[in-house]
């Protein structure tokens, strides 16, 4: 015998150990065999590693950044590469998912005399975020459909942690109440200056008609601190973030995110 295969059986990926390189002789010293058995068990894990990637069909994806910076462009690009994919999915967005995250959101987002407080804020998105994830994500991530979802917890952190300045400990355990720490399979951060994000934002009102929300009409301050605050949490989870220069066009944009998704092996 001169080689062994490790196959998987959901696709051609395979391991080959050859074993002509090791001396199999009657004379042969013990270090041979150790060699051989920890060559056979390094494939065997990463046989079930990639097994593993490729048996999950269903992912959580999470588009942050600051308004205007393209996140919803981007989504319905991906959206229609997996349905050509053949691909179920859902697409929500955060607040809202929900009838209760929905009313939740208005509240959150209206301009009134009497806003919510940093605090009430918090939990008000804490609360719509408990009835999204209970009601809509995991149960799409049960039924084995891909969510894309527009803003999740990171958005907590970079808002009201850093543009409130609440304390990142608590907006952190909060998270991890309300989401029973489900955790994105990729955040793709849409990173965009300030200035460049007012521009878009102004430019969409004239043509929409419509005038911006409450968290919108913050001062460019607070967007500084909450641009900041997502590419801190960028920084320090390099693995399951993804950080688009969102100045670049919707083509160039999409074909970074795709090519992406490929090389983590979650589309052929």
């Amino acid at each position: 015998v001169k080689n062994v295969i490790i196959k998987t059986p959901s696709s051609d990926f395979k391991w080959v150990i050859k074993l002509k390189k090791f001396k199999l002789t009657k004379t042969m010293n013990f270090v041979q065999p150790v060699l051989m058995f920890f060559e056979i068990t390094h494939c065997l894990i990463m046989t079930f590693v990639h097994e593993s990637v490729i048996s999950k069909c269903m992912f959580f994806l999470v588009f942050e950044g600051l308004d205007g910076s393209g996140k919803s462009s981007l989504m319905k690009r991906l959206e229609s590469c997996l349905i050509q994919n053949q691909k179920n999915l859902i697409m929500t967005r955060e607040p809202g998912g929900t009838a209760v995250g929905d009313q939740l959101r208005n509240l959150i987002l209206e301009k009134s005399n009497s806003p919510p407080t940093a605090r009430t804020e918090l939990l008000m998105y804490q609360a719509s975020r408990a009835q999204h994830v209970d009601l809509v994500i995991r149960p799409a991530l049960a039924d084995k459909k891909w969510v894309l979802c527009d803003r999740f917890s990171a958005s907590s952190i970079a808002f009201q942690g850093g543009g409130r300045g609440i304390s990142i400990e608590q907006v952190e355990w909060l998270n991890s109440f309300s989401t029973q720490n489900l955790i994105p399979d990729l955040t793709i951060l849409l990173d965009l200056s300030v200035e460049e994000s007012q521009k878009r934002r102004q430019g969409r009102a004239q043509q929409t008609g419509e005038s911006e929300d409450r968290i919108e009409s913050e001062a460019a301050t607070f967007h500084e601190r909450v641009r900041n605050g997502f590419l801190t949490q960028a920084k320090n989870s390099e693995k399951n973030w993804l950080v688009l220069d969102a100045s670049k066009t919707p083509d160039e944009l999409f074909e970074i995110l795709r090519t992406e998704i490929k090389r983590r092996q979650w589309l052929s």
